[in-house]
């Protein structure tokens, strides 16, 4: 079967909650995301129960008349931090934990095993209920996608790759258990609307 990660869309930014709703650009951002995978016969939408994560699943669930699935295991490292603050502005604010996830670190309170196992628990029933010829897609998070891609190319960091918000990651796995990763990141679907591609091109 093929597991199709989509990483969230732009959230708000929030000082008392770790599960704020999508940024005006962020809703702008998930509803691309149904055109990026048009290509493919999905037939489940799960999604991380973050309400980031739901939200960007929702245009492509009602694309497809499907319902949006939350699954609380493949929510993100944050979920009970105590605010969120997009990446952006960690970088200039907290530029110390900015600088220690950019090394391929979580967060020093993270529990990095209780992370992993619920991650890994939850993509592995979500690949056990599909049939092999079934294509899922699984909207959540940076660090999620991370956790699945060091487990399966046994990586040296945790945070190993850079996951763009609603880029795609594809995994392959077989009726005999191996698994593959056939793609990581995709963004083309998305690259203007990222930060970065959209402050580069206001400057210029």
């Amino acid at each position: 079967m093929q597991l199709v990660l989509v990483r969230h869309a732009l959230p708000q930014r929030s000082e008392t909650s770790a599960d704020p709703a999508l940024a005006e650009l962020g809703v702008e951002q998930s509803l691309r995301v149904p055109g990026a995978v048009a290509r493919f016969p999905i037939s489940r939408v799960v999604s991380s129960s973050q309400l980031r994560a739901v939200q960007t699943a929702q245009p492509l669930a009602d694309r497809l008349g499907l319902t949006v699935e939350p699954d609380e295991r493949v929510t993100e490292y944050d979920r009970d931090f105590g605010g969120y603050v997009p990446i952006e502005s960690a970088k200039i604010e907290f530029r110390d934990a900015f600088d220690r996830i950019k090394a391929g670190h979580l967060p020093e309170q993270v529990d990095e095993q209780a992370f992993r196992s619920r991650v890994l628990a939850g993509v592995a029933d979500i690949v056990s209920a599909a049939a092999h010829t079934d294509t899922v897609a699984l909207f959540a998070h940076g660090g999620v996608v991370n956790i699945l891609l060091q487990d399966i190319l046994q990586t040296p960091k945790v945070l190993g790759f850079p996951i763009d918000y609603c880029s795609v990651t594809r995994v392959l796995f077989s009726r005999s258990g191996a698994r593959s990763v056939s793609s990581v990141n995709e963004t083309e679907h998305v690259w203007d609307l990222l930060p970065r591609n959209r402050q580069s091109t206001e400057s210029s």
